[in-house]
């Protein structure tokens, strides 16, 4: 069974997470109301604006198979997102839940020890500044729907549950081909930005470690962690 942590103000559910890993006896929610010092991807700041979903699942895990958990959380992210009623969603590799193009939820992984933190934002009632995010990033949205973020972890909770249960039971490859079913520019050209190089081609697939695939005039090439863009 899985516990909740509800708090109504915290730095930052990841660093809240970080700080109780230890003491956790099994898999934990923890969901912010409000957050004072939100982060995203490699250090850079999340904006949270007053309503939004922030939440971070701190669970058992390898780190040989953690990063696969990104998969695990977007598909749970589409369809919480779908029992509200949205529609127009598809899934940025590697951990980006889009809306009509635009980018309406983000997801963190980190390892404290054997343990795995899932950070989730969500833009339920307020988007990041465009002109606030990285350039040539997409554009932050919002979800545009009535509700709050109780309701939507209650959502997610029981989709994480069950997406987490199809992976122990049968592995990565139907969460792979579920993923895949809903991935935003699939076979078409995009730019995957590494820390030392950028690589430009058609996304062709990921394999069956999560790893983004593409074919460039190069050959195909195979990239375990990058920026995406369109």
């Amino acid at each position: 069974m899985t516990d909740r942590i509800v708090l109504d103000e915290v730095d930052s559910t990841m660093a809240e997470a970080a700080r109780r890993a230890a003491d956790l006896a099994g898999p934990t929610w923890i969901l912010a109301r409000r957050q004072t010092a939100s982060k995203g991807r490699r250090g850079r700041p999340w904006s949270m604006g007053e309503g939004n979903f922030a939440a971070t699942l701190v669970m058992p895990a390898e780190p040989r198979d953690s990063a696969l958990r990104s998969f695990t959380a977007s598909l749970a992210l589409y369809e919480a997102f779908e029992a509200l009623g949205v529609r127009g969603l598809s899934l940025k590799w590697p951990n980006d839940v889009l809306l009509k193009g635009g980018k309406v939820a983000g997801i963190l992984l980190e390892m404290h020890a054997h343990r795995l933190a899932i950070g989730i934002g969500i833009n339920l009632r307020h988007a990041p500044d465009p002109a606030d995010v990285e350039p040539d990033a997409v554009t932050p949205v919002t979800l545009g729907v009535e509700t709050d973020p109780e309701e939507v972890l209650d959502l997610l909770v029981a989709q994480f549950d069950a997406w987490e249960a199809q992976y122990q039971a049968q592995g990565f490859a139907p969460l792979r081909t579920a993923w895949l079913a809903r991935a935003a520019r699939l076979g078409e050209v995009i730019r995957a930005r590494t820390v030392t190089e950028e690589h430009h081609g058609t996304f062709e697939s990921i394999d069956s470690e999560g790893r983004l695939v593409l074919s460039t005039a190069r050959g195909p090439v195979t990239i375990a962690a990058a920026d995406v863009f369109f």
